[in-house]
């Protein structure tokens, strides 16, 4: 992660001072400041995991659907004989 930091005329001297001082770069001094403030946080935060693809992702490959009028003409035909005792 990138973060911006806006500083005034008078911190950004002060921050490339110690940067120079300690004959590192700006970032480095930053980094060091935040690393204490980072390992106080616990570490139960879960990790971000991608998002569980949708069942219309899923089933894609399959393309379209019956209608509504294919499903209805086969359950006519499935049930056309349902009950009739001269069939075995």
């Amino acid at each position: 992660m990138n973060l911006t930091l806006p500083l005034t005329p008078a911190e950004e001297a002060k921050l490339l001072a110690k940067a120079r001082a300690d004959g590192t770069t700006p970032e480095q001094v930053v980094r060091m400041a935040v690393e204490p403030i980072l390992a106080a946080v616990p570490e139960t935060v879960p990790p971000a995991t991608a998002p569980k693809p949708s069942p219309w992702g899923i089933w894609s490959q399959y393309g379209r659907g019956p209608s509504e009028e294919d499903i209805d003409q086969n359950r006519a035909e499935m049930f056309s004989t349902f009950g009739r005792d001269d069939i075995a």
